[in-house]
């Protein structure tokens, strides 16, 4: 105990004068091989190892475990600043990345199927969210955290109080809001990086076309089946991919329609409205509230998916349905 006090003290005196690291654990190091070497040299009845206190096979097992405890903060260190190294090495330095771009998207960077390739692709993105609800919410969190370089969103509604038990992007305090400007004050804090274009209306057929034209990719999350129809058709003929998704109580769908790659559109796959009552929407069925940020977080998997090229994708296939896409292409 005489020992680990002093030791203590000398270390807490030696960090308030601001003594470098490495003296210190080399002031440490002395003092534990001095105590070793009494316990070992010294015969157990000499004073000093009985003032030192403890044993030598004690002091040994306290050194190894102090050397295992640094050696392991060491290959940690050195563990960091090999993948800070490999980071720096496979990022697209030329593509326009700050450093603050490159340290916030280093793991996409790091795995192999993204890369500073796949980067720098959705950095190029653009992709257009039609539905600020409970879809649109994880979605667009996600897709602005990944780094999509531009998001647009389409939404005519408010923010209301029944929104947030799932519609996590916006917040008690706005209340009110136009969905799309809540989304936006969301999705700029969370990441500065990213353009975000919101759309304060709601999609018509008139202006559907030269909306989807400015973008790559469209994801849907309404809830209702004029919509998801209407969206559809828009993105078909602007020959856009598009992720369509869908829930209600406890189940939710998802699918990726590209008609322009030789597989169906949403209306091949469901070419006629269920009944009524058969589907009902949200609000009159109810839903549990961590669905959506499930089936949303998903939607933005398969818009990185398939704007990187990483992974397979959950592209409906002509062989899904009856027939190949039947609109005008």
């Amino acid at each position: 105990m005489t020992v680990l006090v002093v030791t203590a003290t000398l270390v807490a005196f030696c960090v308030f004068i601001r003594v470098p690291g490495r003296i210190i654990l080399g002031s440490l190091a002395a003092i534990w091989l001095a105590t070793v070497l009494a316990h070992g040299l010294l015969p157990g009845t000499h004073p000093l190892p009985r003032a030192l206190g403890g044993t030598f096979q004690a002091w040994m097992a306290l050194g190894f475990v102090l050397a295992a405890v640094l050696g392991y903060r060491m290959l940690l260190r050195l563990a960091r600043r090999e993948a800070a190294q490999t980071v720096a090495e496979t990022a697209p330095r030329s593509e326009g990345f700050s450093p603050g771009e490159l340290d916030r998207y280093a793991r996409h960077i790091m795995l192999r199927e993204i890369g500073g390739m796949g980067q720098r692709r959705m950095k190029e993105a653009k992709m257009l969210v039609v539905g600020a609800g409970g879809l649109g919410s994880p979605a667009l969190l996600y897709l602005t955290a990944a780094g999509i370089g531009t998001i647009g969103i389409v939404d005519d509604d408010e923010v209301s109080n029944s929104n947030l038990q799932r519609q996590v992007i916006h917040s008690d305090a706005r209340i009110g809001m136009p969905k799309v400007f809540s989304a936006e004050a969301a999705m700029k804090a969370l990441n500065p990086y990213v353009e975000v274009r919101p759309y304060n209306r709601r999609l018509t057929a008139e202006d559907a076309a030269a909306l989807f034209a400015e973008y790559d990719l469209i994801l849907d999350g309404t809830d209702n089946f004029d919509t998801r129809y209407l969206v559809n058709e828009a993105a078909v003929a602007a020959r856009k991919p598009l992720i369509s998704a869908a829930i209600t109580q406890w189940e939710g769908q998802i699918g990726l329609y590209d008609p322009a790659q030789g597989g169906p559109c949403y209306a091949c796959v469901f070419p006629e409205r269920p009944a009524p009552g058969l589907a009902p929407s949200c609000a009159e069925a109810g839903v549990m509230g961590a669905l959506p940020g499930v089936v949303g977080s998903m939607m933005a998997v398969e818009a990185i998916k398939a704007v990187t090229g990483a992974g397979q994708t959950l592209a409906v296939l002509a062989g899904d349905c009856i027939q190949e896409c039947s609109i005008n292409v």
